[in-house]
């Protein structure tokens, strides 16, 4: 059963290191500038140089960078190999960003460290980014990198993949196991690392009733992400907009990690149930205290807990697709 408790929930349930945390963020958070009055681009370039709400990670030195062809042209992918033994498999990472922000160089150390843990060959996607390729090019590039990595053409292990990201990410990964399934038939692949991902544009209530408080995101900020992702005429519930809407039968065992604090929260708990009552294999973490992807601030007892958790998850479905 998939279920919920609400002690979770409650203010006495956050360790004083996380409530320190959040305070912290909300103090330097609400007196940054607004980064809607610049350009994407310098957003970006500045997160690059240690600037904004996410800390750091150094580059993995092993990592290697190669491209492949899409229909849009190159499209280049991140590879983390495990530092002992061989790969048993291979996970499809896909950054969060609000899909406008990020790349797949800003999480090194995590992945290497899914890599080792795991002994799973780790490949991040450097999809197009809104608003110079709004919708489709993100989900069009990841779907890309998926099949690309089931067609055979390459030395990794396909006998278990994985597939995950965090927010945006985690939308991303959600959109590719539905296209893969709706065009192929069936899923092919065994499991989903679901990290405090949005799946409705439109905004579920926890997103739409956050309001100002800058604890990573607010209200306004989702709304001008899914602006500049998703422009002209589309229906924000279309199904390939947003799978919260989406039939979602026949997909593998996932995970949904997320925080109390985090203004998707609903997205996770509704997306979980939904997975859960459709296939039965839906898995829900939820940290109380915890903001958006509060996962990145490695130092945290929480954060280790969650990665842990996501560690051993991954560990159990390909002990069980053995």
């Amino acid at each position: 059963m998939l279920t919920i408790d609400p002690a979770l929930f409650h203010a006495s349930s956050v360790s004083e290191e996380t409530r320190e945390l959040n305070q912290e963020l909300l103090a330097v958070l609400s007196k940054a500038p607004d980064m809607w009055s610049f350009p994407a681009a310098k957003i970006r370039a500045d997160r690059f140089k240690g600037g904004g709400p996410f800390p750091t990670e150094p580059e993995e030195k092993t990592a290697i960078e190669f491209d492949i062809d899409s229909p849009a042209g190159p499209l280049t992918l991140r590879q983390f190999q495990p530092k002992q033994g061989q790969s048993k498999g291979s996970y499809l990472h896909i950054h969060g960003g609000g899909w406008v922000l990020g790349s797949s160089r800003l999480q090194d150390a995590r992945l290497q460290e899914i890599a080792d843990n795991c002994q799973l060959a780790c490949v991040s996607v450097e999809y197009r980014l809104a608003p110079e390729s709004p919708y489709p090019a993100g989900p069009d590039d990841c779907q890309t990198a998926a099949e690309w990595l089931l067609n055979g053409t390459h030395d990794l292990p396909t006998d278990f993949l994985a597939i995950g990201g965090e927010s945006a990410g985690s939308h991303l990964a959600a959109l590719t196991l539905l296209r893969l399934r709706d065009k192929l038939g069936t899923c092919p692949f065994h499991a989903a690392l679901l990290t405090a991902g949005v799946y409705d544009l439109g905004q579920t209530a926890s997103a739409r009733n956050w309001g100002s408080e800058k604890l990573i995101l607010t209200s306004r900020d989702m709304q001008m992400f899914a602006a500049r992702y998703v422009q002209g005429n589309h229906d924000l519930r279309d199904p390939d907009i947003s799978p919260l809407y989406a039939p979602l039968h026949g997909l593998p065992p996932a995970l949904f990690s997320v925080g109390t604090q985090d203004l998707l929260l609903d997205d996770s708990l509704l997306m979980a149930s939904r997975w859960h009552a459709q296939n039965g294999n839906a898995q829900l973490d939820v940290t109380p205290g915890g903001c958006h992807v509060f996962q990145t601030f490695r130092h945290l007892a929480i954060s280790q807990a969650s990665n842990a958790k996501m560690d051993v998850f991954l560990n159990d479905v390909r002990t069980m697709t053995a």
